[in-house]
């Protein structure tokens, strides 16, 4: 398995924006990020200094990336 980079919920929102994801609302600590071509997915991102490990790895899974790509959008 690859190593997770230690990143908070911001810079997670940063690299999806990147891959063509935009904010759709947010409520709390919780940023909704939908994807803005077709499918629409939707993705929940905890707006916390650091985002735990399995939260991360589910997040990278849900959009379809590998971590090596993940890593390279950070």
């Amino acid at each position: 398995m690859s190593i997770l980079p230690r990143i908070s919920g911001r810079e997670v929102v940063a690299a999806l924006f990147r891959i063509g994801y935009e904010k759709d609302r947010q409520k709390g600590s919780h940023i909704v990020l939908r994807q803005a071509e077709y499918p629409h997915r939707r993705i929940v991102v905890p707006d916390h200094r650091e985002v735990s490990k399995g939260t991360l790895r589910a997040i990278i899974r849900e959009v379809g990336l590998t971590v090596e790509e993940f890593t390279d959008l950070l």
